[in-house]
């Protein structure tokens, strides 16, 4: 398994993480499955943003006696009622939600209490100004909650959160198909078909700035829907071509940010199919070739952090180059936290030499050599 920091929370997080889509089947028995499995792989992390009890009992028993082998991040202001599950804003519901929580699970701490679901401008409005955010920080403050996080389907929304907010863990849709979409408040224009019919060009902006963003703030990123709840790993209509688990997985993280990918599993073997990630050979999880045939959508000069343009005969980690020059243009400035990992690299942008052939292997035509020396100029080297 690999590990990764999230963001600037000091946690190190499995690369595979779970979602708890699958959990809740034959009578909640794939619960305790799911578990002992990703004890046995490696896996850390999980995501629970189901308000069932009966699920969340589930979980808990699946929790005893290794509650230390595993981060929780689990979802505030989703609650049960009336036998079903309620997305509310309101605070005394949120707050007999969270304890409710704590008590089924067993725990008196979340590592994540990840506000649920807020894909709206208004909505984080409400969150602010019903006390839902100053309650989530009061629960930092006293422990229960190790770090803030917000779960959301809109970049605009997302990065307002982040930057006004204080978020520090942001679950977000992330796939080579939803990339291309713009900001919406309603979530279904994510994966509509009429959306998909017409000629597309490259990653949607505000989704590339919200990820760079994020990597600047030190805000780590934990991926929902890394396969469009499968439909890239099938017939694909959305994308017109088929995908496989280890290419969803390598596009996620290979976005800034990204730390993990919350893989939604309905018995064992999907997932250690996800966990095979990491033992997976580089053209296994190369997405490169696959991106650039898809039908109606050109990807020209648009960085896919890929690293098809390497080996550098001056032995130049262009990804990265280019992934520290993307932040530093977002942020209008060099964050020291990006000059210090700019400078940690082998080779700089400076070193490149213009021999051209790196453009000559992109899939995207990228202007490689450009990029270099912009880099060179934004950094000094």
């Amino acid at each position: 398994m690999e590990y990764r920091e999230l963001g600037n929370t000091g946690l190190m997080a499995s690369v595979i993480g779970i979602g708890c889509e699958g959990m809740s089947e034959d009578n909640y028995a794939m619960c305790s499955r799911l578990f002992d499995e990703a004890e046995r792989l490696g896996i850390n992390y999980f995501d629970l943003y189901a308000s069932d009890p009966d699920l969340r009992r589930a979980v808990g028993k699946a929790l005893e006696g290794r509650r230390d082998k595993f981060l929780i991040q689990s979802h505030i202001c989703s609650v049960w009622e009336n036998g079903q599950y309620l997305r509310t804003r309101d605070l005394e519901k949120v707050k007999a939600g969270f304890e409710e929580s704590l008590e089924l699970l067993g725990v008196d701490r979340l590592d994540v209490g990840m506000i649920h679901y807020c894909d709206s401008m208004s909505d984080w409005e409400d969150i602010v100004n019903n006390g839902i955010l100053d309650y989530v920080r009061d629960l930092k403050r006293q422990g229960r909650v190790g770090h803030i996080g917000l779960s959301s389907h809109n970049p605009l929304v997302a990065r307002r959160a982040v930057e006004e907010g204080g978020i520090e863990v942001l679950m977000f849709s992330v796939n080579p198909c939803y990339d291309l979409q713009p900001a919406s408040e309603d979530v279904d224009e994510l994966w509509a078909d009429r959306n998909y019919e017409k000629q597309l060009t490259n990653m949607d902006p505000d989704r590339q700035r919200l990820y760079e963003i994020c990597q600047a703030r030190g805000t780590g990123i934990t991926v929902m829907k890394a396969f469009a709840g499968g439909e890239l790993l099938g017939s694909n209509q959305i994308a017109g071509v088929k995908l496989t688990v280890n290419q969803c997985i390598s596009y996620a993280l290979s976005r800034p940010a990204v730390s993990v990918v919350l893989a939604g599993a309905h018995s064992v073997e999907e997932l250690r199919q996800s966990a095979e990630y990491c033992d997976a050979a580089p053209w296994e999880r190369d997405y490169a070739a696959a991106l650039a045939s898809f039908p109606k959508v050109s990807w020209v000069g648009h960085c896919m952090y890929c690293s098809h343009c390497e080996p550098c005969p001056m032995r130049i980690d262009i990804a990265s180059v280019t992934k520290f020059l993307h932040l530093c243009q977002a942020q209008g400035t060099v964050p020291e936290t990006v000059r210090e990992h700019y400078a940690a690299l082998e080779s700089h942008g400076g070193d490149c030499i213009g021999c051209g052939a790196c453009e000559s292997r992109c899939p995207f035509g990228v202007a490689v050599r450009e990029n270099m020396q912009s880099a060179a100029e934004v950094f000094g080297y």
